[in-house]
């Protein structure tokens, strides 16, 4: 019983004096120091920017977005595939980008080039000069959805990137 007490005492003892430690290069939450958050701004043309985060105006009356689409082609096409569903197709494109970190990968119709048999796609994403790391990390994947209606007189579907083109048929 005398044992029990005394090492509760002396921790107690112990643990008060730990108070003093805070401050002390002993203490492992010191050793890195704290962190201080300086503001920055970024412009759009440096490299620094990231085009994840949108950009707002600082205007009551914001303007209306530009809609258009910025993508630019992707490097190779690697897979093609049309998976039939009930009421259509989804239409799904594998490529592998220039760089790391592409985003909002789309499948473009290209207007000028579809004809009644044939619908040309192509295969772009918005990117920014980064690392070009392995193909695996580069990899994209898009997909859109056609109608029975549409593929109804539709007999290839054709999907273009910057290197290659893939071609799939009936």
């Amino acid at each position: 019983m005398h044992k029990q007490i005394s090492v509760l005492v002396l921790a107690g003892l112990v643990l008060s004096g730990c108070g003093g430690v805070r401050e002390s290069r002993l203490n492992p939450f010191n050793w890195f120091g704290g962190s201080t958050s300086v503001r920055t701004d970024v412009r759009a043309d440096d490299p620094a920017f990231n085009p994840l985060i949108p950009v707002r105006e600082e205007s009551i009356f914001r303007r209306k977005k530009d809609e258009s689409y910025r993508g630019i082609a992707v490097d190779d096409v690697t897979g093609l595939y049309v998976e039939r569903r009930p009421g259509g197709a989804l239409v799904r494109a594998t490529g592998v980008t220039r760089y790391q970190g592409a985003y909002n990968v789309k499948l473009v119709e290209v207007e000028n080039e579809t004809t009644a048999e044939t619908l040309v796609y192509a295969l772009r994403a918005q990117q920014y000069v980064g690392q070009t790391g392995p193909a695996s990390a580069r990899t994209v994947t898009a997909a859109t959805w056609l109608t029975d209606n549409e593929l109804a007189q539709v007999r290839s579907i054709v999907v273009k990137a910057r290197n290659n083109t893939r071609t799939t048929g009936r």
